[in-house]
C-alpha cells in the first residue's frame, strides 16, 4: 500500500537530502526511503511537530490531575515574568494558539538574527526567556483568535515541567518515549542524527534550551509509527492517562476563522467525507517534518527530510496530500 501513496515524497536530490516516509493503515506497517544513508531508525529534528508531543503530555497531566486546562498561566511563572497587561491566559489558550502571545519571545530575534540561517535560538535560554515575560505584550484578549505561537507552546512546556517536577526533556522520554516505545525520540542534540541542509549547506544540530517544547525533538520514522499508531488505537496504552490523553488530544476546540478547519490541543483538525484528518508539519534550519493520521480511517503518515523548508517548498503538503489519498483509498472514496 506505500509506494502508491508516499512516491511523490521521494523525490529529493541525493547529494544533499534524504526523505524518510512511514504509513500506517490497520496492521500494516511500512517504511520507504529516498537518497542514501537514511532507514526508519535514522534520527531528524522535528521542529513544530514537537507542539503534537507537549499537547500530549498536557492531556496526561490533566488526566493524572496535575493540571487543569483552565488553569492559569501565571500561577506557574516566575515573580514577574506575567506578560505585560495580560488578562488571564489559560494552559488551553498555550495549546490552542489563542493566548494572544507572539510567535516569538521579546529579544530573541535580537539573539538569533547573528545565527539566523544555522542555529537562531541556542543562544536564547530559560533565564533570557523568563526576564523577557515582564516585558512581552499580549496582542490579543486570550482565546478570542488563533494566532500560531511558538512562545505559547514553549510557555507550556515549562508549566508541565514545573508541574511534574522534572525537566521538559526528561518529561518526554518517561511518560511518552517508555510507555509508547518511542526509543530514540529526545531533545538530545548531542546524540546521532542525520546532517540537516540549507540552501545545499550542511548545518549545526538545532537546539532551542529557552522553548524545547516548541521544537527541540529528534525522532525516527520507527518511532513516529509507533507514536501514530497510539492516537489510533488509544486502548491498547497501558495507562488509563495516556489513553485518555491520545483521544483528548484530537478532540476539536474551536473552529479556525475563515478556513473552517479546527483546533484540538495542538493538532489542526480537517473535515473530510465520512472522517477526519488530523495533522501538524514542522522545520527547523535543516529539516521538515509532517504527521498525520485519521482515526476513522484507521491511517497515517509521517514523513521527514533532511533539508529545509524554502518559501516554495512542497513537501508537507504532498505530505498531507498523501495521507488524504490514502483515507480515502481506505474509506473506499
Amino acid at each position: 500500500m506505500a509506494p502508491k501513496f508516499l512516491a511523490p515524497l521521494l523525490r529529493c536530490d541525493p547529494t544533499t537530502g534524504a526523505v524518510v516516509v512511514a504509513a500506517v493503515r490497520g496492521d500494516e506497517h511500512a517504511v520507504v526511503t529516498g537518497g542514501t544513508g537514511v532507514d526508519a531508525d535514522t534520527r531528524f529534528e522535528l521542529g513544530s511537530v514537537t507542539k503534537t508531543f507537549t499537547a500530549l503530555l498536557l492531556a496526561d497531566a490533566v488526566a493524572r490531575n496535575e493540571v487543569r486546562l483552565d488553569d492559569p498561566l501565571a500561577a506557574f511563572l516566575p515573580p514577574g515574568a506575567r506578560p505585560r497587561g495580560a488578562p488571564p491566559i489559560t494552559l488551553l489558550h498555550l495549546a490552542t494558539h489563542t493566548s494572544g502571545l507572539p510567535r516569538l519571545p521579546r529579544g530573541s530575534l535580537r539573539t538569533a538574527l547573528p545565527a539566523w540561517y544555522s542555529n537562531p535560538y541556542a543562544g536564547y535560554d530559560e533565564k533570557r526567556l523568563f526576564d523577557s515575560l515582564g516585558r512581552t505584550p499580549v496582542r490579543t484578549r486570550p482565546g478570542s483568535r488563533v494566532t500560531y505561537s511558538n512562545l505559547g507552546v514553549g510557555l507550556l512546556g515549562h508549566v508541565l515541567a514545573r508541574a511534574a517536577d522534572m525537566p521538559y526533556a526528561d518529561l518526554i522520554v518517561r511518560r511518552l518515549g517508555v510507555p509508547l516505545g518511542l526509543v530514540m525520540t529526545t531533545c538530545d542534540p548531542n546524540a546521532p542524527q542525520v546532517t540537516g541542509y540549507l540552501h545545499g549547506r550542511p548545518r549545526p544540530p538545532w537546539d532551542m534550551p529557552g522553548l524545547p517544547a516548541a521544537g527541540a525533538l529528534r525522532s525516527t520514522a520507527a518511532d513516529l509509527t509507533r507514536y501514530l499508531a497510539a492516537h489510533l488505537t488509544p486502548g491498547g496504552v497501558a495507562s488509563p492517562a495516556l489513553a485518555a490523553a491520545l483521544r483528548e488530544v484530537r478532540r476539536p476546540r474551536l473552529i479556525v476563522r475563515g478556513s473552517g478547519d479546527r483546533l484540538g490541543l495542538v493538532w489542526n483538525v480537517r473535515e473530510r467525507p465520512g472522517h477526519e484528518l488530523v495533522f501538524h508539519g514542522g522545520s527547523t534550519r535543516g529539516f521538515t517534518s509532517f504527521v498525520g493520521f485519521s482515526p476513522q480511517a484507521g491511517v497515517a503518515v509521517a514523513a521527514l527530510a533532511n533539508t529545509a523548508a524554502g518559501p516554495r517548498a512542497t513537501f508537507v503538503q504532498s505530505a498531507y496530500e498523501a495521507l488524504r489519498a490514502l483515507a480515502a483509498d481506505t474509506m473506499g472514496g
